[in-house]
């Protein structure tokens, strides 16, 4: 996995993993390995939408101190 991947590169990269594995013509070895870069991938997506759901649910005060918005809460 390289270092500087966007979302958009890890969710297709892994996305081509998958259509790899689920033929299930690729050697152990190698299957294995796609395994792994598999999760190392999947990780990285989901921290990265982690880190958006939070960015997304603040919002600051106009002293600049963040609110979390409820997610129970009702919007009127």
């Amino acid at each position: 996995m390289k270092q500087d991947m966007t979302f958009e590169e890890a969710m297709a990269s892994l996305e081509q993993i998958v259509q790899s594995l689920e033929k299930g013509d690729v050697p152990l070895e190698q299957a294995l390995t796609q395994f792994q870069e598999g999760m190392k991938l999947s990780k990285f997506c989901q921290d990265t939408l982690n880190h958006a759901e939070k960015t997304l649910t603040q919002m600051m005060t106009e002293q600049g101190e963040p609110v979390i918005f409820d997610k129970n809460e009702e919007i009127e």
